[in-house]
């Protein structure tokens, strides 16, 4: 697969940048050589390679979410400086 030069104008025009022919040129020659890579890539037999979602083993180093001794919602609204039924009214910031 090749991107033509006026393909690489196009893709430049969106996203705002200014080529010079000659930029344009190669630039048309690198992606046209990186989507060859990648057509190559896509070529390969993976039929036999496991799903994964990352190249190392990824292991949860955090502990479990534990509860423990909660307030009951009155308390903690009792010893609000203002609420209104279940929530904390605070001063308006914006």
């Amino acid at each position: 697969m090749s991107i033509s030069i006026d393909e690489v104008k196009h893709i430049a025009f969106l996203a705002r940048l200014s080529l010079t022919e000659e930029e344009a040129e190669r630039y048309s020659n690198d992606l046209s050589r990186i989507l060859e890579y990648a057509s190559t890539i896509c070529k390969l037999d993976t039929a036999d390679v496991p799903t994964t979602s990352h190249v190392i083993e990824i292991k949860n180093v955090l502990r479990d979410d534990e509860t423990g001794n909660t307030l009951d919602r009155e308390t903690v609204l009792s010893q609000a400086p203002s609420s209104d039924d279940a929530c904390f009214i605070a001063p308006r910031i914006l």
